[in-house]
């Protein structure tokens, strides 16, 4: 049976399995769903042996259970003959509010002009179940030449902090050719990508101490130094007017972008005016020498994720605070080490403290950048069901978003990882009103369809 006619024959059904995970309220960041991390969780446990799998099963970590399963093809009683796929999804999502904006209830799948509306709609349980179904059609079918193996965790949203002791305790469980993930997104519906880097990421709290009380602006006001007054300095020090990062050795490790690439870059569809008019701003910002979409994919970055201190409610309150705080986050590019980048900064934030004040930085949490070659055997799979799905070969386009797992990933395991995603930006992920393309979803399903054959060759 061809795959079109795959989907359309069990596509009531297909939707019915991700409205019974999307039901779940799996929010991991919040221990009131404690239960439901544990109920997604066998779930999936659920829907993947009836997808095909031979076995699933729970398994505990220090935080939320992970899902393993495995299908071992019939060609072979061993994962060493034919090609092993190990798939990685993550089953928590972020937390809904506020809810006053969501247009249809986020627990409940929406199905409106194409689109399916919830929470987890697009990330990620919505791309694991392209995975899942793309997986059991090619089993179903009996076109499956590949051994695979699944990892489901369910504290990618806070981190992944129980993911490489995991990985570190069952590398023989997980060992495999290739690792697939489907939690990244294309450059648009009409112009399929495949990402091929990820930014690393360090993020700290800093806190400044002045003095052991809040103080009457009037009576100490230029007399004492004020925390908040010393914070912004302080920060405003980070960054150049060319928009170079001053943390000393910030650069040593960043490698220049191949020429190749750049070129690769300059082909993929970008209106900046448009971009501009989008998020509402009069003029871009960044490296110099550098375009926008070099900037936010392969150069580092640094940022004020938040700043606050003193009286910040109605009214007036002249008041000099003792205490200031912010936390800031530094996006890093492949060949950078976020443990050292983190203790660089805490020691340049200490040099520019002015004196009258004290300061602690507090690194929260980090990791490392990727890059995947284009010329192996798994990323032409890839290309071709992209191909396949959408028609035209995808572009190969790094993102400046992180997910830090995927360098473990390599670390630990050995292997590379590809990058078959399919969200939009106009999925609103973590937003109100998050959702997934249908057709798009379909199509991913049969791009998956495609790797499998591709790479069993």
């Amino acid at each position: 049976m061809k795959i079109q006619d795959y989907i359309s024959a069990h596509e009531a059904r297909f939707l019915e399995e991700w409205g019974s995970l999307i039901r779940i309220p799996s929010v991991s960041c919040q221990e009131e769903h404690k239960a439901d991390m544990e109920r997604c969780a066998e779930q999936w446990r659920k829907l993947l042996l009836e997808a095909g799998c031979q076995k699933a099963e729970i398994m505990p970590s220090v935080g939320n259970p992970f899902v393993y399963a495995e299908y071992r093809c019939p060609v072979t009683d061993s994962f060493v003959s034919i090609p092993t796929v190990l798939v990685y999804a993550h089953y928590d999502v972020m937390p809904v509010e506020p809810l006053d904006l969501w247009q249809s209830n986020p627990w409940e799948p929406s199905i409106r002009d194409g689109r399916l509306y919830a929470r987890g709609a697009d990330d990620d349980k919505g791309q694991a179940m392209i995975q899942a179904k793309a997986f059991e059609y090619m089993v179903k079918t009996g076109q499956m030449r590949c051994n695979v193996k699944f990892i489901f965790e369910g504290e990618e949203e806070i981190g992944s902090p129980s993911l490489e002791a995991f990985l570190e305790g069952h590398r023989e469980l997980l060992k495999a050719d290739i690792i697939l993930v489907s939690d990244t997104s294309m450059i648009g519906k009409e112009t399929p990508s495949i990402t091929t880097g990820l930014r690393g990421l360090a993020y700290w709290q800093i806190e400044v101490d002045g003095a052991n009380r809040d103080l009457h602006s009037g009576h100490f006001g230029g007399a004492v130094k004020n925390p908040i007054n010393a914070l912004c300095e302080m920060l405003s020090k980070i960054v150049d007017e060319d928009g170079r990062i001053t943390i000393p050795d910030f650069y040593n490790n960043v490698l220049p972008i191949p020429e190749q690439e750049r070129q690769m870059i300059a082909q993929i569809p970008f209106d900046e005016e448009a971009y501009k008019q989008a998020i509402g701003i009069d003029e871009v910002f960044g490296e110099k020498g550098y375009s926008t979409l070099e900037r936010n994919s392969c150069r580092p970055s640094f940022d004020i994720c938040g700043i606050w201190g003193g009286y910040t409610g109605e009214g007036s309150k002249t008041v000099l605070p003792a205490k200031a705080f912010a936390k800031v986050s530094c996006r890093l590019v492949a060949n950078q080490n976020h443990e050292e980048i983190s203790r660089s900064f805490i020691n340049y934030m200490h040099t520019l403290a002015p004196k009258g004040v004290r300061v602690k930085v507090t690194p929260m949490h980090g990791g490392e950048g990727y890059v995947c070659p284009i010329d192996i055997p798994a990323y032409r799979a890839a290309e071709k069901g992209f191909e396949t799905a959408f028609g035209k070969r995808p572009l190969a386009a790094r993102r400046g978003g992180s997910i830090p797992i995927i360098a473990a990933f390599e670390k630990i395991l050995g292997c590379k990882t590809i990058l078959m995603g399919f969200g939009l930006e106009q999925n609103a992920i973590h937003s109100p009103n998050e959702s997934m393309d249908l057709e798009v979803w379909r199509k991913g399903i049969i791009a998956v369809s495609k790797f499998y054959r591709e790479f069993s060759k």
